[in-house]
């Protein structure tokens, strides 16, 4: 997958964090990346849609494409299974799409093994309060599952050393912007370049 004209994106971040609301206003404003739909266990929440957000499936199927290695990474987070689908990265990134996975830190650390290439990117709260507070906001979790939301971010923000990148979404514009600089640089590094115009490249018997 490394020589795929296209680049890899993973954002990680506790819940509550953003994550999905910055990497769906960047692919507004940025045709060239592309979004990669996960396969988890869990059920839908609020107007979450098959195929869109997730794709909802059984934990026999879950089972099922793990049998098959279809997974380039799966984990358990929160109680059910996230899986991201070899097929669909290496299809988008070899039509020279800029692909962006939302997933947790665990598959982000397995990502990396396999593709050296790929950009870590992690999603920090501006406070604990903060991070309470949005997941309040939601509506979609009960008062225990709040409380597992915040012990379990503990866990998952002690992680963001790991990553290349650490964006704080404390105002959203400037987060946002943050993340288009990212995607912006790394397109312009010398390997992604070589990559994604080639023939510019060989033409100037650079390669």
């Amino acid at each position: 997958m490394n020589q795929y004209p296209g680049n890899l994106f993973v954002v990680a971040a506790p819940s509550g964090a953003g994550k999905s609301s910055l990497v769906k206003a960047l692919m507004e404003l940025d045709a060239q990346v592309t979004h990669s739909v996960s396969h988890t266990t869990r059920k839908p929440r609020g107007q979450e849609v098959d195929g869109r957000e997730y794709f909802f499936i059984t934990d026999e199927e879950f089972d099922d494409l793990i049998q098959k290695n279809a997974f380039l990474e799966w984990a358990h987070v929160h109680g059910h299974r996230y899986g991201t689908s070899k097929e669909t990265i290496e299809s988008k990134i070899a039509n020279g799409h800029d692909l962006m996975l939302e997933i947790d830190f665990q598959g982000a650390l397995q990502i990396k093994k396999v593709f050296p290439s790929v950009v870590l990117i992690f999603i920090l709260p501006p406070s604990w309060q903060e991070l309470k507070s949005r997941l309040e906001r939601r509506g979609e979790d009960s008062f225990g599952v709040i409380e597992l939301r915040l012990q379990n971010a503990a866990k998952e923000m002690a992680q963001a050393s790991h990553f290349d990148f650490v964006i704080i979404n404390q105002i959203f514009e400037r987060a946002l912007f943050d993340l288009k600089a990212v995607v912006h640089a790394q397109r312009l590094k010398y390997a992604s370049q070589t990559r994604a115009r080639a023939e510019i490249f060989h033409a100037l018997n650079l390669n």
